[in-house]
């Protein structure tokens, strides 16, 4: 079965997430990502999410639980705050999901999320995708979403090995546990 399949049976079962954590359409990406050490895929992860957070911000500037949990994260990852704030932090983006209706705004709040957790655990890292992923699906629509969804998927691959490359020459501070 290909992704758009596996995202149409999902569709079918009124799923709100259309991509698995073990999708086979993202095997390779999940691979890769099983490659690199944690602070590549904070990084990463944190730069998605900051492209996340910008589009979220254009939509729905009065809601700044989304941006809060970004930079919680970023503190989080530098050892400015402990985890239990930044937890909060990320649940609240969370919550924003549930209190909102459009799909699409729901699985950005959720990529959000998932992308800042990877402070906490590399795990977390295959989450932003899905969600990610899921939000194209509902921006775009079924019968259009196909080529953003591979384009976006490239981007995920081409921003993993860039971190990874730059990796040794960033000047930051990292908490203790990164």
């Amino acid at each position: 079965m290909n992704w758009v399949q596996e995202v149409e049976k999902r569709i079918k079962r009124q799923n709100r997430i259309l991509f698995a954590k073990d999708s086979l359409y993202l095997q390779d990406l999940r691979d890769l990502l099983g490659t690199q050490n944690h602070r590549v895929l904070v990084l990463w992860a944190l730069d998605l999410a900051e492209e996340s957070v910008q589009a979220w911000n254009q939509k729905h500037p009065d809601e700044l639980r989304p941006i809060r949990a970004y930079q919680a994260a970023q503190n989080w990852s530098m050892g400015k705050i402990k985890m239990r704030e930044a937890q909060r932090k990320i649940l609240d983006c969370h919550a924003v999901a549930k209190e909102i209706d459009s799909l699409e705004d729901q699985a950005i709040c959720h990529a959000i999320a998932q992308a800042c957790s990877v402070v906490h655990t590399p795990g977390h890292a295959i989450g932003y995708p899905m969600y990610d992923l899921t939000s194209l699906v509902y921006h775009y629509g079924w019968d259009k979403c196909i080529s953003p969804i591979e384009d976006r998927k490239a981007f995920y691959i081409d921003r993993l090995f860039y971190w990874s490359r730059q990796i040794d020459q960033i000047q930051r501070p990292w908490a203790s546990f990164l």
